[in-house]
C-alpha cells in the first residue's frame, strides 16, 4: 500500500518537473526559476478564488430555486477594493521581477570574455584575449537524421566542439551573427540571447555545477535550423585552466604551419575534416549539393578549371545566396584544406595541394 501511495506521488511529480521550466545550474537560473514558481502559485490562487466564486454564485443563486438579480449601481467600496487588490498584487509581483531582471543584465566585471557568432548551420566561439577560436557543429550523423541508423541518447544535440567554461567565474557573452538572426539558448544556465547580424548582444554566466549541458538555436534560421545544437561543457577551475592553455598551444602550432610546405595527403587528411564539419551539411557528403540553392561539388567543371574563382567564392562567399565568406571563419590552414580536398575529391582530381601560405597572402592583400 505505502509503494503504491509513493508511486501515486511521484508521477504527478516526475510529470511537473518534465513540463516545467528546469532549475538550473546558475544562481540566476535558480532565482528566475523561483520567481517563476511564486508568480504561477499566485496565479493559481487567483484563479481559484475567481472561478471558486463565479461557480458558487452560478450554483448557490440559480434560477430555477427562485433567485433573482438584485439592483445596484456605483459601490464605491467595491470598485476601490477590486482596483486596489489587483494593483498591490502587481507591485508584489514587480519588485522581485526587476531586481531579477537587474541581476540578469548585469555583464560588468566578468573574468572571461567570449565572442559566440551565430552563422548558418553552426556557432563560432572566441576566446576574446586567448588567442582560441573554433567552430561547433552539430555531430549528429545523417544516417541517423535519415532514419538509417538507430537514434542516439542525445540526437540532434551533439557537437563535435563544446564551449568550455570554468565553473565559479563570471563568463560575459558578446553574441552576434554573419548571416541571420539566431538564438543562443541553454535552458539549464537560463541563458537566451538573440545574435543578429550587425549587432552585439550581451550576456553572462557563473556555473555553479560541473557537468555537460545542452541547448539549441530557438530562431528560425533556415532549412537546417533543427541542426545547430549548443553544448555547454562546465570544467572545475584547474581543468579548465589546463585545458585552454593546451587550445593555446596548438593554435600557435597551427599558426606556425602556415609558413611550410603541406604534403598533398596531409592536406587532404585535414580538408576532409573541415568539409564534413562545414560544408557537408549545404553541399552533402559526397559533394553532390542540393541545387539551386547548394550547387555541386563533384565534377564541377568551373571550380575544377578555375582555382581563383574557387577560392574567391570560400573566402568572400556569394552575395545573396546561403554561401557566406570564410575568410572570417576558418584560418589559412583550414581553408587551403577544405579547398585541396573539394578540388581532388569524388573524381575530381585536380591534383592541386594549395598551401596554407598562399591562402595567407591572398587573405593580407
Amino acid at each position: 500500500m505505502t509503494g503504491c501511495l509513493g508511486f501515486a506521488l511521484m508521477v504527478p511529480l516526475a510529470m511537473a518537473n518534465a513540463w516545467n521550466m528546469p532549475v538550473g545550474v546558475t544562481d540566476v537560473s535558480r532565482e528566475i526559476h523561483s520567481l517563476h514558481m511564486i508568480i504561477f502559485w499566485i496565479c493559481v490562487v487567483i484563479g481559484v478564488v475567481v472561478f471558486g466564486v463565479m461557480f458558487y454564485s452560478l450554483f448557490r443563486f440559480r434560477r430555477s430555486q427562485g433567485a433573482k438579480a438584485s439592483n445596484f449601481h456605483e459601490n464605491t467600496t467595491v470598485e476601490v477594493i477590486w482596483t486596489a487588490v489587483p494593483l498591490l498584487i502587481l507591485v508584489g509581483m514587480a519588485i522581485p521581477a526587476t531586481a531579477t531582471l537587474k541581476k540578469m543584465y548585469d555583464a560588468s566585471d566578468a573574468e572571461l570574455d567570449i565572442m559566440i557568432t551565430g552563422q548558418q548551420w553552426r556557432w563560432r566561439y572566441e576566446y576574446l584575449g586567448e588567442d582560441v577560436a573554433f567552430n561547433s557543429n552539430m555531430s549528429t550523423p545523417r544516417a541517423q537524421i535519415q532514419g538509417d541508423e538507430p537514434r542516439g541518447e542525445h540526437y540532434l544535440l551533439e557537437v563535435d566542439e563544446p564551449l568550455v567554461l570554468p565553473v565559479n567565474r563570471k563568463v560575459r557573452f558578446l553574441m552576434t551573427a554573419d548571416d541571420v538572426i539566431h538564438s543562443w539558448w541553454v535552458p539549464d544556465l537560463a541563458v537566451k540571447q538573440d545574435t543578429i547580424p550587425g549587432f552585439i548582444n550581451e550576456n553572462w554566466v557563473r556555473i555553479n555545477e560541473p557537468g555537460i549541458y545542452r541547448g539549441q538555436c530557438t530562431e528560425l534560421c533556415g532549412m537546417d535550423h533543427g541542426f545547430m545544437p549548443i553544448v555547454v561543457e562546465a570544467l572545475e577551475e584547474e581543468e579548465f585552466d589546463a585545458w585552454l592553455a593546451e587550445r593555446k598551444e596548438a593554435a600557435e602550432q597551427e599558426a606556425m604551419g602556415v609558413d611550410r610546405e603541406w604534403e598533398l595527403e596531409e592536406l587532404m587528411e585535414r580538408g576532409e575534416a573541415v568539409y564534413g564539419s562545414i560544408c557537408a551539411s549545404c553541399h552533402q557528403a559526397e559533394g553532390q549539393g542540393a541545387p539551386p540553392a547548394f550547387p555541386a561539388l563533384a565534377d564541377n567543371q568551373q571550380l575544377i578549371d578555375d582555382l581563383d574563382w574557387h577560392l574567391d567564392k570560400i573566402l568572400n562567399g556569394v552575395s545573396g545566396s546561403a554561401m557566406p565568406a570564410f575568410r572570417g571563419t576558418l584560418n589559412p590552414v583550414e581553408i587551403a584544406a577544405v579547398t585541396t580536398w573539394t578540388r581532388n575529391a569524388w573524381g575530381n582530381d585536380t591534383g592541386d595541394a594549395v598551401q596554407p601560405a598562399e591562402i595567407a597572402e591572398r587573405l593580407s592583400d
